[in-house]
C-alpha cells in the first residue's frame, strides 16, 4: 500500500478578512458611490440589529409583567442568592461562550454591589476549579439552549442541595434539560426567550439578541437582589468603585457635600 495523501491544512482556513460580495462595478452600477452604498447598507443593518433587540426587550418586559412562571423565578431566584450571601456562602455563575462573557459581566456587577459572586467555567471545573463552590452557595447557569454540552457535563458534580438559577429560552421548567435530575423546589427558571431566532433576524446564528436580552436580565437581577440586601445600594456600590470617572465623581459630590455643611473651610 501506498503512503496516504496528505490533506493541507490551507484548505480549512478562512481567510482573515471576508471578500466583499459586491465588486466595485457591481457597486457603482447599484445608485451612487461605493463609499455612499457602503455607508448606508451599514446604517440599515445597523438599525436593524438595534431595533430587532428592542423589541426583543420589550417582549421580555411584558413576559415578566405577566407571566407567573417568569414572575416566580425572579422571586425566588432573589431570595436564593439572598439567602446564600446573608449564610456566608456566594452566587456561583456558570456559562461558556458569549454567554459565559454575560456571566463574567453580571460577577463583576454583583460584586460592586457587595453580592458575594465567583464566576465558574464549566470545562474547569471539572479540572479542579469546582473546588470554589461551597456549602450554602447557589448556582446561576446562563444558557440560551438550556443543553449546552458543557454544562450538562457539569451538572452530576454540583451538590444536589445547592439551589440552581437557570437562564435560558425556555420558558417552562418543564422543558429545560438543566433540570432534569435536579429537585423541583430547588430548580429554579429566568425564562428569557427572544421572538425571532438570530439566523431569521440576521442570517447567522451568533449570540446577538439572546445575549443582550441576558444582560438585560442579569442587570435586573443583581438591581434586585442588591435592594434586597442594602437599605441604600448606591452607598454600597460607592464605597467599593472608588476608581474611574464613577469614583471621581463621587469624590467631588462628598467633598462638595462637606464644603456646603462647613462654609469656612471653602477656599476663596
Amino acid at each position: 500500500m501506498g503512503e496516504p495523501k496528505m490533506v493541507s491544512p490551507a484548505i480549512y482556513q478562512l481567510p482573515l478578512t471576508p471578500t466583499s460580495p459586491l465588486s466595485s462595478a457591481a457597486m457603482s452600477d447599484a445608485g451612487g458611490p461605493i463609499e455612499e452604498i457602503c455607508s448606508k447598507d451599514a446604517l440599515a443593518t445597523a438599525l436593524h440589529v438595534i431595533r430587532t433587540e428592542r423589541d426583543a426587550l420589550t417582549q421580555l418586559g411584558g413576559l415578566y409583567e405577566t407571566n407567573d412562571i417568569a414572575q416566580e423565578g425572579l422571586a425566588n431566584a432573589v431570595h436564593a442568592i439572598t439567602t446564600s450571601v446573608c449564610s456566608g456562602g456566594k452566587l456561583v455563575v456558570v456559562g461558556v461562550g458569549k454567554s459565559g462573557k454575560i456571566g463574567q459581566k453580571v460577577v463583576a456587577t454583583m460584586n460592586s454591589f457587595g453580592i458575594r459572586s465567583a464566576f465558574l467555567h464549566p470545562t474547569e471545573a471539572l479540572h479542579g476549579d469546582l473546588g470554589m463552590i461551597g456549602e450554602n452557595d447557589t448556582a446561576l447557569i446562563i444558557t440560551f439552549s438550556g443543553r449546552t454540552p458543557e454544562l450538562l457535563n457539569l451538572l452530576p458534580y454540583l451538590p444536589l442541595n445547592m439551589a440552581l438559577i437557570a437562564m435560558t429560552s425556555h420558558v417552562n421548567p418543564s422543558t429545560c434539560p438543566l433540570f432534569e435530575s435536579r429537585s423541583p423546589h430547588l430548580s429554579i427558571l429566568l425564562p428569557a426567550p427572544i421572538p425571532i431566532s438570530e439566523v431569521e433576524s440576521f442570517g447567522v446564528a451568533a449570540p446577538t439578541t439572546s445575549t443582550t436580552v441576558a444582560l438585560a436580565l442579569t442587570d435586573a437581577l443583581a438591581m434586585a437582589v442588591a435592594r434586597r440586601l442594602h437599605l441604600d445600594p448606591s452607598v454600597v456600590f460607592q464605597g467599593h468603585h472608588p476608581g474611574g470617572a464613577i469614583g471621581l465623581s463621587h469624590r467631588a459630590s462628598s467633598l462638595l457635600s462637606a464644603n456646603s455643611g462647613n462654609p469656612s473651610s471653602v477656599a476663596v
